[in-house]
């Protein structure tokens, strides 16, 4: 995100993020560590009791389409998530070179309505095939489209429709207003 420009968040809307391997090395190009990688992603969720709507690991760079923590900042949970990720890949790899993991900031798009919500969720998951990493979006396992193509339960607990209603019969109450809120 270019220096200057103001976030809005504490707005209830849900958020496209992105962010980046340090100098866009494609730091994330083994399947151990995108799966570490959506292991941290899960611990963020939970320590911060958020919603993940969508998620793709990319080789250097990672998509999240989230809502904002009640809590805290939505900078601290990427914070923490980034952070956690970056020990805990070093702490596997001692002989890991020193320099930085990750870039220090991260894009923020905050999503105004239901298209949008859908077009970034569409965008998140076909990177890898626009990317040529795959053929077909449920091929590339670090991803939510096989939540909603499959209906798979990950490692990532994902907040989507089916989730909702089927949350909400095992509740018996109604279902829960689910995505985003457009304010």
């Amino acid at each position: 995100m270019p220096r200057g420009l103001g976030r809005f968040q504490q707005s209830g809307q849900s958020h496209f993020v992105t962010f980046s391997c340090y100098r866009r090395q494609p730091n994330l190009n083994s399947p151990e560590a995108c799966d570490l990688f959506v292991q941290c992603l899960e611990d963020m969720r939970r320590r911060f009791a958020m919603h993940i709507y969508g998620y793709v690991v990319m080789p250097e760079h990672a998509h999240l389409l989230t809502n904002e923590p009640k809590d805290a900042p939505l900078a601290d949970a990427i914070h923490f998530l980034k952070l956690s990720f970056a020990k805990r890949w070093r702490s596997r790899r001692p002989a890991a070179e020193s320099a930085p993991f990750w870039q220090k900031r991260y894009y923020d798009r905050n999503v105004r309505d239901a298209q949008e919500f859908t077009g970034k969720l569409r965008y998140l998951h076909r990177n890898p095939v626009k990317r040529g990493l795959v053929k077909e979006p449920a091929e590339w396992k670090w991803s939510s489209f096989r939540h909603y193509a499959l209906r798979e339960i990950g490692i990532v607990e994902i907040e989507s429709a089916w989730t909702a209603t089927d949350r909400a019969t095992r509740t018996k109450a109604g279902p829960a207003r689910v995505f985003l809120n457009p304010g």
